[in-house]
Parts: C-alpha cells; sequence; structure tokens
C-alpha cells in the first residue's frame, strides 16, 4: 500500500520524545489464575500446553501444574476458569493498516452486503449512485469507493472515466482500488488533482490515455499521487473519536498489537499525539515511509524500538514494486494479460529506482533502524536481496530486515533470506482471494510458490502471516485456513506442497512477528516475565480439521492483564 489519506503536519511528527512506559510492580497487582482449558504458550517449535497461567499486572508470573499456579497466585485471586476454551498468546498484526481503521466509515464500501450485487460495470455504477444519493453527498463534492476489483467484475476489465462520467456526472468520483495501488478517476476528480489530457506519466506510475489521447482515469503507483493529495482528510477530531472503534476491530480478532504499516509525517504526529495515546489499549507499531526519512535523521531524539506507551517506531519502510493482482508487481517474466491498460509486453515495474532504495536504506541502517521493504515480484525481491548485500548486511549481525510480502518468491531467493537474516512477512490470503487472477499471468509452478511457508520453515527462516488490511479482512482464522488449505475461490490449491500445519500457522500470528518487531522476549508466548497478552479461542486450531478452521470464534482478547474484547 503506497499511500495514507490522513496527514498532518510534518513538524508536529518531529516532537517525538524517547521513553519507555513504567511498568507496575507486579507485587502491588492482585494476580489472575487463568485454568480450566487449553493453554497452548507457543513456547518451543513443537505444542506445548500448562494446566495453568498466573498474571499479576500486565505481566505472566507463572506457567504450569494447576496446583503450583494456585500457590503462586495466593488468596484472593481472580478466578478466570476458561471452561474448556483454548487460549494462547495474543496475535501479532505483522503488517496492516491501522490509519484506515480509523476512516472506516468515510467513503462508499463495495464490500459492504448493504450495497447489494455488484456483477459488472452498470452494477457498480448504479450501486454507487444510488450510495451516493442515500448519504445526500452534495453535487460537486467527492464520491471515495472502497474495494474496487476489476476481477470481481463480468467484464474482467477497468471501469473507464467515461463510464464514470455518464454515470455520476455531477461528482468528482475515485474508485480505490483494494490493492490501494491504484484508483479509477471520472473528470471531476482528475481536474481537482490538475491532471490534463497528454500529461506525462510519472516514472513508476501507470497512466494510459485512449486511442483520442484522453486519459482513461486509471492511474496505479506513483501516477495516483496527485489524486490521492486533493482527497478529502478527516480531522483530528474525527479520528480521536474512531480510535475505540478501529482497536475494536483488531481485539475481536485476538490482535493485542498492531501495525500501522506505511506512515506519513501526519499519521506519526497524530499516534504519538498525548490525546491519542490516551486512547489506545492495544499497542502500535509504526513504520514511517522512507519519504520522509531526512527530517526523522536530522531529529537527534527520535528512537525507534523503544515504546512510549503503546506506540512504538519500529523501523523505516521502503516500496519496491506495486501489486500483483493489479498487474504493477516488478518480475523477472511477463504477465501473459499485459499491464493494467492491456499493453504487452509487461512485467512490471520499480515504484523507487534500486539507486533511490540503496541511498535511503544506507542513512537509515547506519543510523541502526530497521528496515522494512514492500516487494512482491521476484525482480523486486532481487532489489531488496542486492541492496541488502550492498549494506552488507549478514544474518550474524541480527538486523532483522523484513520484506513484506515476499510475495512471488523464487526458490534460489529463499538462502539469500537465510544468509542476510530477513524475515519474510507473507500475505497467504493471496492464495484464496486473488490465486485464480494470478493463475491466468503465471504458470502453475509460480503461483504454487506464492508465501512459501513451508520452504521458508525448512531453510530455518522466521516468518509471519498478515491481512495488509483493508486489502483483505481482518480475520485471523481466515489467515490460519489460508496458510493450511492454499485454496483459491475456485477451490484450486496452489502449492500443495507449501501448506503448513495449524502449528505452524500459528507461529506465525505470534512468535515470528514477535521475531520479526524484536518483541520475542516480550510477547509472542505464554511464559512468566512475558506480557499477559492472550487470546481465547472457542476450539483448540491444534485438534480442529482444517475445514473447520474459518469457524472457530474469538471469545476474548486480554491485553496487559485486562479484557478490552469479549464475545457476547
Amino acid at each position: 500500500m503506497t499511500f495514507r489519506i490522513a496527514q498532518f503536519t510534518l513538524a508536529c511528527a518531529l516532537s517525538l520524545v524517547a521513553g519507555t512506559a513504567a511498568l507496575a510492580s507486579p507485587s502491588q497487582e492482585t494476580a489472575t489464575l487463568w485454568h480450566g482449558g487449553t493453554i497452548l504458550t507457543m513456547d518451543g517449535e513443537t505444542p506445548r500446553t500448562v494446566q495453568a497461567v498466573v498474571t499479576r499486572g500486565n505481566r505472566i508470573v507463572f506457567a504450569g501444574a494447576e496446583r503450583q499456579a494456585r500457590r503462586a497466585a495466593g488468596h484472593g485471586a481472580n478466578d478466570r476458569d476458561l471452561k474448556g476454551a483454548t487460549m494462547l498468546p495474543g496475535f501479532i498484526d505483522a503488517h496492516s493498516h491501522f490509519s484506515f481503521a480509523l476512516q472506516a466509515a468515510g467513503g462508499i464500501d463495495l464490500s459492504d452486503p448493504a450495497m447489494g450485487e455488484v456483477r459488472n460495470v452498470a452494477t457498480l455504477l448504479d450501486a454507487v449512485k444510488r450510495a451516493a444519493e442515500r448519504r445526500g453527498i452534495a453535487k460537486g463534492e467527492w464520491v471515495v469507493v472502497w474495494s474496487y476489483d476489476q476481477e470481481n467484475l463480468e467484464e474482467a476489465r477497468h471501469v473507464t472515466r467515461a463510464e464514470i462520467d455518464a454515470a455520476l456526472p455531477d461528482y468528482k468520483v475515485v474508485l480505490l482500488h483494494v490493492s490501494f495501488h491504484g484508483l479509477v478517476a471520472n473528470s471531476g476528480a482528475l481536474a481537482a488533482a490538475g491532471l490534463k489530457d497528454g500529461a506525462p506519466v510519472p516514472e513508476g506510475g501507470v497512466m494510459p490515455s485512449d486511442a483520442q489521447g484522453k486519459l482513461t482515469g486509471l492511474l496505479f503507483e506513483k501516477a495516483m499521487y496527485p489524486v490521492m493529495a486533493v482527497l478529502p482528510r478527516p480531522d483530528p477530531g474525527a479520528m480521536l473519536a474512531a480510535i475505540e472503534a478501529a482497536q475494536l476491530r483488531y481485539a475481536r480478532e485476538g490482535y493485542t498489537q498492531m501495525q500501522e504499516g506505511a506512515s506519513q509525517p501526519g499519521d506519526i504526529a497524530f499516534f504519538t499525539s498525548p490525546a491519542a495515546k490516551e486512547r489506545l489499549k492495544l499497542d502500535l507499531a509504526m513504520l514511517p515511509i522512507f519519504s520522509g526519512l531526512d527530517p526523522l535523521l536530522a531529529r537527534k531524539d527520535v528512537q525507534f524500538g523503544t515504546w512510549q506507551g503503546h506506540v512504538k517506531l519500529q523501523g523505516i519502510k521502503f516500496i519496491l514494486d506495486g501489486s500483483p493482482q493489479a498487474r504493477t508487481a516488478y518480475f523477472t517474466r511477463d504477465y501473459a494479460r499485459g499491464a493494467p491498460d492491456g499493453s504487452h509486453p509487461w512485467h512490471g515495474q520499480p515504484v523507487t529506482s534500486e539507486a533511490e532504495f540503496l541511498t535511503a536504506a544506507r542513512k537509515a541502517h547506519e543510523r541502526g533502524w530497521q528496515l522494512f521493504v514492500h516487494a512482491n515480484g521476484d525482480a523486486a525481491i532481487d532489489m531488496a536481496i542486492r541492496t541488502f548485500d550492498a549494506l552488507g548486511i549478514e544474518a550474524a549481525d541480527n538486523r532483522r530486515p523484513v520484506v513484506i510480502h515476499s510475495q512471488f518468491m523464487r526458490p534460489d531467493q529463499i538462502p539469500q533470506y537465510k544468509r542476510i537474516g530477513i524475515g519474510p512477512a507473507y500475505f497467504s490470503n493471496h492464495t484464496y482471494y486473488w490465486g485464480d487472477v494470478h493463475r491466468t499471468n503465471f504458470p502453475d509452478e509460480v503461483v504454487g510458490f506464492i508465501s512459501p511457508f513451508k520452504a521458508s520453515k525448512e531453510a530455518g527462516l522466521i516468518a509471519s502471516n498478515h491481512t495488509d488490511y483493508p486489502v483483505t479482512k481482518l480475520d485471523t482464522r481466515m489467515m490460519l485456513w489460508t496458510a493450511m488449505a492454499r485454496q483459491s475461490k475456485t477451490g484450486v490449491i496452489s502449492g500443495p506442497d507449501q501448506r503448513i500445519g495449524a502449528y505452524e500457522a500459528l507461529q506465525a500470528l505470534t512468535t515470528g512477528p514477535a521475531w520479526q518487531a524484536f518483541e520475542e522476549n516480550r510477547r509472542g508466548r505464554i511464559k512468566p516475565g512475558l506480557l499477559a497478552d492472550f487470546v481465547v479461542l472457542e476450539k483448540n486450531p491444534l485438534t480442529t480439521p482444517v475445514e473447520g478452521i474459518r469457524g472457530i470464534k474469538v471469545l476474548e482478547t486480554v491485553k496487559d492483564g485486562q479484557t478490552v474484547w469479549k464475545a457476547d
């Protein structure tokens, strides 16, 4: 995802002050005894359970036999009988975009069942028109549409500027592609962004024109930036008011740590403000985008890897290519269906040049800041590997660069990850949502190696799994299932040899993302001394058939020893 709608001021963003939230002394807190169910600790490479856990304050103080746990808890302890449910460490979000959760109420979401059936261009535009009228959007104002995916339309092509103009002539309309790497704009939106027919295509962007030389309205990667810059933005007050509901989206999925995966200066300013920090109950790791790197480097008091209450700057985010479902990811082979506009040949292109990436990455690396790199196609992954090598990063250095998505890896790239010490943040949901689409562009052996969890595990890599929300829904059991089943919407399995078991899939939501964020001694396992962050599930994933994994319910989420969400 290459942009952020909400932005404030860079000056505010640079007011970060180093510091760590003080922890309450465990001895001053009433103990809580958890027992009566399956307690899966995630501590080790094979499943291990304990009978009971004792917490005091925000820490685990005991995990083991129930008789000993009762002694450790002492008289007057809070008794929490799990009643046969399964408790695990709280899930850790390896990659999503939390600030978008603050804006979920804005715009028109095509995935909302209330929109009705959207099966082709005509029904899509009719649904958008009706939604705009229901909301009372005034003529001349913006109509922003979320979850647009041309692959879901019968025509399997993009809507055009002319079609939007004909259906909604009195509005500024933007259809945000589901990948968040592109959009389709009508004439009103193009004019508001200052984009005129005949304008040059920016390097690293896709901006086709028709036979008459008129922009089609299709804007991907860097070509979309002018439109994104003029979209309406929620004010700080509205965002503050939305924090609780946004957190609940994560908490009800069992997450106790969230991520803001491409933080603009305004995001940093907002989430590190006293008002926002006061409202955060879950932990939030932020990845400042590299375009704002130099001002951050200029401030010697800015610290990464240090918690300020529930907020931490984790590392710098770089974007090397686009999205495979949008056909903008950078590959060493051509897309069979060509570019987003259908032109051939096309294997994608870098969004950021390798020289620019190396220059900026060197600055962050020399400051000691962790590197997070968005790379989907194998050519973009090659760029990441070459740059890490140019920086001299080796596994023994323990710098833990993370390649977000690492989607279309080649088998020969896995040993390179091991040598450098890269943590792949995989995205197994692609096998379900776009596995069928990818097979229209690439051979089965290429699509079968999407998010290669099994091969990575065998090579000794520490992987994580993520939703890239809002690209796919915040659904942790869906993630477990897609990692285990790798089945598409039509039932086709992409890479059956890369399927993993329930325990390995759970590692990608707990110990894997904990390690990638240098949090393995703080969270991700149920072990004395670690945070009292738990998720309670209706059923044990280890004993649930694969086809039943998606149906497991989250019953409760506990952060720092306190329940932050509980099912009715």
